[in-house]
């Protein structure tokens, strides 16, 4: 199935980091994780005690730097392994353990001014949290980000309230909203921190928070998965309560719809964790960590979807005709319109073909316009309406593969000049006549005018007791949807 996603240039379905390096500067970027030996306000009293439930004793840092050693000497030595494998590539140094603006501003240049000077050294990501970002800090970030490309990694974890204060986050929704908006107005890039498998959030609370991000200025998230690790606050409370853990099908089908419902601009920093396996307790499946990466790619394969799949109902039009039609079919487009769907699907049938149908002069014209740009000579197309199919293709009967129907007004054209509920009565029964046992009608519906709503209702009835599909991109009730009906055979009807 096609990968319609254009940030990519590999099998993924969604926008790496490594492509988005690449795509900037040219060649290959290493993130080299530091340790500058920073605690935490939510640790020391100053916003809380013990910090978040999960935090691991090195602050979620268990793969950065050893902190006794100065931070010149822990980057030349991650670096010194990569250039064995990798050459010529630029390096980013990642202050990843515990809050790394939770400093002076004195004290922040003598950790990040020496790793500027690397060589080869082009940019700083800096994880902290949005409750420690003083003023005079934001003034120095300003400063650094004019001289190197400079990425902060706020944590938020989940937009939920209950959520926030269960796992002891020590700072609210409201908090996090006004620094990434204090970090955008000073053109600093913000990659944001979520974290799905939070005691007691359910499924559609962790796709909230993705489309809570969606509507903000961010440029990247990380996804993790929670780690339940020893010695922390969270492994005392599994112990003693035990709640629902994700298994990895799970969250491999949950990471798969954030990723549909994501931004395709925002890039996608990481989808997984990377526990320590001798403190780990649970999830044991996050131990495979590629394995997990590798079945989110298949999963979304095997949907046919991808990064912002989810932003608009044409997109899984498209998915539906690579899912279904062949090079050899015979198909129809029952409202031409502007002539978009009537190409695609005579791209898809080469030595098939496709039959159109509209009762605008206007609809017929820009269609065979846009037929002959694309050079496309297996279309027939006719100026008459689709309740009138059947008679025009009678010896087609039980021939068609697929039907596409839009219902609605020609886009540009006249509004009052629309499909309806009677018209569409006669096409959707006739339709069934032409389609062969495995064929599909696929209907893209839209509520938000007069007769639209009224073919919506209509279709409610119409499709009780049939095999059918429904697709919402939105919960918006006039956005419009798609309806895909499956040929019943006789014994089915019966």
């Amino acid at each position: 199935m096609k990968n319609e996603f254009r940030y990519t240039n590999s099998n993924k379905r969604y926008y790496t980091l490594d492509y988005f390096y690449k795509q900037k500067f040219g060649k290959k970027v290493y993130k080299i994780s530091l340790n500058g030996g920073f605690t935490c306000p939510n640790k020391d009293g100053t916003k809380g005690y013990g910090g978040c439930i999960y935090c691991s004793k090195l602050g979620s840092g268990d793969f950065a730097g050893d902190k006794e050693k100065d931070l010149v000497t822990q980057f030349q030595e991650v670096k010194n392994m990569m250039e064995k494998k990798w050459k010529n590539g630029f390096y980013i140094g990642y202050f990843q353990a515990n809050t790394n603006t939770y400093a002076e501003v004195d004290v922040l240049k003598k950790k990040y001014e020496p790793i500027l000077k690397q060589e080869n050294v082009i940019g700083l990501s800096i994880a902290t949290r949005p409750d420690a970002i003083t003023e005079e800090c934001l003034d120095y970030l300003t400063d650094l980000n004019q001289r190197t490309y400079l990425t902060i990694e706020l944590g938020l974890q989940t937009i939920h309230e209950t959520t926030s204060k269960l796992i002891n986050r020590g700072h609210d929704l409201k908090c996090f909203l006004e620094m990434v908006k204090k970090l955008r107005e000073r053109k600093i890039n913000v990659v944001v921190h979520i974290m799905n498998g939070l005691p007691y959030e359910t499924k559609e609370m962790m796709l909230e928070t993705v489309k809570y991000l969606n509507g903000l200025d961010i440029q990247g998230i990380k996804i993790h998965m929670l780690h339940i690790l020893k010695n922390t606050a969270l492994a005392d409370i599994y112990q003693k309560h035990p709640f629902h853990v994700l298994t990895k099908e799970e969250y491999i089908d949950i990471v798969c719809d954030q990723i549909e419902l994501l931004k395709e601009d925002i890039v996608v920093h990481r989808i997984t964790g990377d526990p320590k396996k001798e403190d780990l307790i649970e999830p044991l499946w996050l131990l495979k960590k590629f394995s997990v990466l590798d079945d989110i790619d298949k999963e979304l394969e095997k949907r046919g979807t991808y990064q912002g799949f989810q932003k608009s109902i044409l997109n899984r039009v498209h998915e539906r005709m690579n899912r279904y039609v062949k090079r050899n079919d015979l198909v129809i487009d029952a409202t031409i319109g502007n002539g978009n769907d009537t190409v695609t699907l005579a791209k898809m049938v080469l030595s098939g073909k496709v039959f159109g149908f509209d009762i605008q002069e206007k609809a017929i014209e820009k269609t065979k316009e846009a037929l002959e740009k694309e050079n496309l000579t297996n279309v027939e197309l006719f100026k008459t309406g689709h309740e009138h199919m059947i008679e025009v293709l009678k010896d087609y009967q039980n021939k068609i593969s697929f039907i596409v129907f839009n219902l609605g007004y020609l886009p540009g054209g006249n509004k009052k000049i629309t499909t309806t509920v009677e018209t569409t009565r006669k096409a959707l029964d006739d339709a069934e006549k032409l389609l062969n046992q495995k064929g599909k009608i696929l209907i893209t519906v839209y509520p938000g005018h007069e007769e639209g709503e009224q073919e919506s209702k209509f279709l409610k009835d119409y499709l009780k007791g049939k095999d059918f599909l429904e697709f919402h991109n939105t919960e918006n009730k006039v956005a419009p949807y798609l309806i895909q009906i499956n040929k019943q055979t006789k014994r089915e009807q019966n």
